[in-house]
């Protein structure tokens, strides 16, 4: 006859296997999994905190200020100024990230990988973020080609 299972024994079993389901999923390692904005860098936070729109003003990374801020398309974006944040606001697309702020030469292969706010170039009005430097001198080798292929691939990976 088998042994009857204490309350304790089935609760530590089945939040074992909440955890490792978890785990196994990409739930436990990577909170934004599954999200279009990359989050990561800073939990909930798109570009990592820097300023977007500063990209396009300032030609370069600008820290945000957590108390200038706008939420859109599920994720915190923040700001240098008031006139950068309200420039967002108006036109969200023009300024974020191509891929959600993914590395655009991941996206160009097939799948997400975290994009870093410091290797960056603007390309034909879009801002797009890579991996670190080196993946992004590879990105630069054919960056209309990687753009083509990422544009195409982005579809599929967005919810992934």
């Amino acid at each position: 006859m088998a042994k009857p299972v204490s309350r304790r024994t089935a609760l530590t079993v089945l939040g074992a296997g909440v955890l490792g389901a978890a785990f196994l999923t990409g739930r436990w390692t990577s909170p934004a999994r599954g999200s279009e904005i990359y989050t990561d860098l800073v939990r909930g936070v798109g570009a990592g905190g820097h300023d977007v729109v500063a990209y396009f003003t300032a030609g370069r990374p600008v820290p945000g200020s957590s108390r200038i801020t706008h939420a859109w398309n599920g994720a915190v974006w923040r700001f240098a100024s008031v006139a950068n944040r309200d420039a967002f606001a108006a036109a969200p697309e023009r300024y974020a990230p191509s891929y959600g702020g993914h590395c655009s030469w991941a996206a160009a292969q097939g799948y997400k990988a975290k994009g870093d706010p410091q290797n960056w170039k603007i390309v034909g009005g879009r801002l797009f973020l890579n991996y670190n430097a080196d993946v992004q001198k590879t990105w630069e080798t054919n960056i209309p080609g990687f753009i083509a292929s990422a544009d195409g691939n982005w579809p599929g990976l967005r919810q992934r």
